[in-house]
């Protein structure tokens, strides 16, 4: 099967590399794409480290064993490093020949014509696409017979500026992320620190109590050292939980039901009331939708174990139809969502409910005072 051609290839190639924000995702994407819509055998993609070398360097057309055997990653040099710093394309009938040309590792695939394109956001050269060997029906597979054209360059410069874009756009979320992830990071510090610090005022309460009845109650002051016993162990399983619970989000690589999953075994051993979880026929969702998720069940349940007094919250992922619902209901003191507005406290509502909008979703809350809460988000897809 020979590569897809015109407007529907072009799109597609351009949808892929936008469906993902991680930024090795895109990486792999582009130059897979780049590959797939010239019709070459080979392709590369480098993003250079600005010591000489190479940070990253994706393949496609290559077995991962054949990669293996190649060696450690390529320096700059010869036409890689001429198109890198000049930021021009370079397009060859065969490499071999050039006078730049420097060779390469034994274990590397014979490559002939040969296409370049770097990838630059203005003045910044963000990395550096190279195809080689343009495929060609059978028996005519000689160097110049079926080597890259100037329509597949322009293609090649359309796809850059589009990947430069992508790269771009993945970059800047994954460091909002980051910065998400240090602001709940920050602010699980502070509950987590609340909650130890008040059982180890309990402990040094107790035990001062326990130190004046030794000599005249012993029998009490025995219960006491018991009690003191209770609070100690209660402060340390916080503790481990605190450190469980501030390690970076794993979102990316352990998928939304994991991180959700560890999310509530965490807070079930952090506090009093009984915190569960439910997964009911999981589906894979978009990374955005995923990270709105979790972001709104982190902030629901921290409305409910902070303000509620519950006995139980229950968190539940779920299918309705062809949408995601996330379900977290407490048992807790409840409030009147109306006064709730009216008094201008939110309880977090107006940051989930933009969650819920950004991904295209919907926010419901019903509580009433004395009867619980539940908070549900539904998105499309699953």
């Amino acid at each position: 099967m020979g590569p897809r051609t015109g407007l529907a290839a072009v799109s597609a190639a351009l949808l892929a590399m936008n469906r993902t924000l991680a930024v090795r995702d895109v990486l792999q994407t582009i130059v897979a794409s780049a590959r797939d819509l010239l019709g070459a055998r080979y392709a590369a993609l480098g993003i250079p480290d600005g010591n000489g070398g190479f940070a990253q360097f994706f393949v496609a057309g290559i077995s991962d064993r054949q990669w293996k055997a190649i060696g450690p990653l390529p320096r700059q040099h010869g036409i890689l490093a001429a198109m890198l710093q000049d930021g021009t394309p370079v397009r060859l009938a065969d490499v071999r020949l050039d006078a730049r040309f420097e060779g390469w590792p034994a274990a590397h695939p014979e490559m002939s014509d040969f296409l370049g394109m770097p990838i630059a956001d203005g003045e910044e050269i963000l990395g550096a696409l190279f195809l080689a060997n343009k495929r060609c029906p059978a028996g005519r597979r000689t160097p110049g017979v079926c080597a890259f054209t100037a329509e597949d360059e322009e293609l090649l410069r359309l796809l850059a500026e589009h990947a430069a874009i992508a790269l771009t756009n993945a970059r800047l979320y994954e460091r909002s992320r980051e910065l998400t992830i240090a602001d709940e990071r920050a602010r699980l510090a502070h509950e987590l620190h609340d909650a130890v610090s008040q059982k180890l005022f309990s402990l040094r309460l107790t035990a001062q109590a326990a130190a004046t009845l030794v000599d005249r109650d012993p029998a009490r002051a025995r219960s006491e050292l018991r009690q003191v016993a209770a609070l100690a162990a209660e402060a340390a399983d916080e503790l481990r939980a605190a450190v469980v619970e501030l390690r970076p989000a794993a979102l990316d690589e352990d998928g939304l039901v994991a991180t959700l999953r560890a999310q509530v075994q965490v807070l079930d051993r952090a506090h009093p009331a009984r915190v569960t979880f439910d997964c009911r026929d999981p589906r894979a969702l978009p990374a955005a939708h995923e990270e709105a998720l979790l972001r709104v069940s982190q902030e629901a349940l921290h409305n409910a174990l902070r303000h509620a007094a519950p006995r139980h919250v229950e968190v539940v992922l779920l299918r309705r139809g062809l949408h995601t619902v996330l379900r977290v209901a407490d048992d807790g003191s409840g409030f009147d969502p109306s006064a709730v507005r009216a008094a201008g406290r939110h309880l977090g509502l107006v940051s989930m409910r933009d969650r819920a909008a950004a991904v295209g979703g919907t926010l419901t809350v019903e509580s009433a005072p004395g009867r619980g809460t539940v908070i549900e988000m539904e998105v499309p897809g699953g």
